[in-house]
């Protein structure tokens, strides 16, 4: 199969079965995929209103009702527990596990509340159209993900700095490269920095927080944008006492169309 032009469906299908376990960029050109958290009910309302305070590194696309495991407006069938790729658990914000299944934590616990929060991959394949490049794509790899100095605008228990993923660009594409991707707030919209990663506390290109390095060529600048694996950066410094992540790059798929995503 060829996951660029899989539907959704057939690949969460494959991802459920445990057939496919790695990054999603590049997966099902044309749809929205998007960050999963999931926290007990206690602490959602907090975390709903981090989101709502924190838009461009957090833009909700839906809430799911406490216990529920899918997200019905997105992805109707779904099946949060099983249907992304890799999973991360935190336990007062440190990293306890990875894996492919959290049924058992959902069976455990009634009260987990999924959050879905759109991604940056959904607007590369806008990119692509416009003949702008996607490094990662280009070289099979996932994304580059950073750690910054932006502080986010804290709510209740949770606090702390954005991550955005790089992306190297032309310097003649760059204005176009925002501009498409200004038109999408809902999957994090415009980039927060051009060229200078050390502004934001980058120091060292060549080695991500997350995800892989990727070439950056001659003539191209690094673009930064908002990236959904903020969440994982607060949790690891609010400590909340359980949380489940998606693993960085390993996205949701949804059945939503990236062009009913923009303005």
């Amino acid at each position: 199969m060829k996951y660029s032009t899989a539907v959704p469906a057939a690949v969460r299908a494959l991802i459920r079965e445990g057939e496919l376990t790695g990054p999603t960029t590049g997966y099902c050109d044309g749809y929205a995929q998007g960050n999963l958290v999931v926290l007990p009910k206690a602490l959602a309302w907090d975390f709903l209103l981090f989101c709502q305070r924190n838009p461009k590194a957090c833009p909700l696309l839906q809430v799911a009702d406490a216990g529920e495991r899918s997200f019905s407006r997105f992805a109707p069938g779904s099946d949060i527990a099983r249907d992304i790729p890799r999973y991360r658990i935190y336990k007062n914000g440190v990293l306890a596990e990875e894996t492919t299944d959290v049924v058992r934590y959902f069976e455990e616990r009634k009260d987990l509340v999924s959050f879905l929060i759109g991604c940056s991959f959904s607007f590369e394949a806008a990119l692509l159209e416009a003949d702008i490049p996607v490094r990662q794509i280009e070289e099979g790899v996932n994304v580059p993900m950073y750690n910054t100095n932006l502080s986010c605008q804290p709510a209740g228990v949770f606090s702390g700095n954005m991550v955005v993923s790089m992306r190297p660009i032309p310097y003649a594409q760059v204005p176009a490269a925002v501009a498409i991707t200004a038109g999408m707030p809902r999957v994090h919209g415009a980039p927060v920095q051009i060229g200078a990663p050390e502004a934001i506390g980058i120091t060292d290109l060549a080695h991500p927080d997350y995800g892989d390095a990727v070439t950056i060529y001659p003539g191209e600048m690094p673009v930064f944008w908002p990236c959904g694996v903020t969440p994982q950066a607060v949790v690891m410094h609010s400590k909340p006492e359980f949380c489940i992540t998606h693993a960085p790059g390993h996205m949701f798929l949804t059945d939503i169309k990236n062009t009913a995503l923009k303005y």
